[in-house]
C-alpha cells in the first residue's frame, strides 16, 4: 500500500481516485502517521432473476445421493 501526505493528497486527488478505482489502496498520512485509507467502493450487485433460476433448476435431473453423501465419498476416496 502506498502512502501519501495529506497535502499531496489534496493536490493530486483526481489521480489518487483513479488509482483507487484501479484497485490500489492508498494510505493518507498526517505528520507521518496514517489517518485515512483510500480504496475503491465495491461494485453494485445485479439482482438475481429468480424466474430464470427456477427454470434452470427445474431442468436439472434429481441427484441420486445427497450432498453430504457425495462429500463423504469424495473424502473417503481422497479425490478432493
Amino acid at each position: 500500500m502506498d502512502s501519501i501526505s495529506l497535502a499531496d493528497a489534496k493536490a493530486h486527488l483526481s489521480e489518487l481516485v483513479e488509482r483507487a478505482k484501479a484497485g490500489e489502496s492508498i494510505a493518507i498520512t498526517r505528520h507521518g502517521k496514517p489517518v485515512a485509507q483510500l480504496t475503491a467502493v465495491a461494485g453494485q450487485r445485479k439482482p438475481i432473476d429468480t424466474a430464470l433460476l427456477r427454470s434452470l433448476t427445474a431442468t436439472m435431473p434429481p441427484q441420486s445421493q445427497s450432498a453430504a453423501d457425495l462429500v463423504r465419498s469424495m473424502r473417503e476416496d481422497d479425490r478432493y
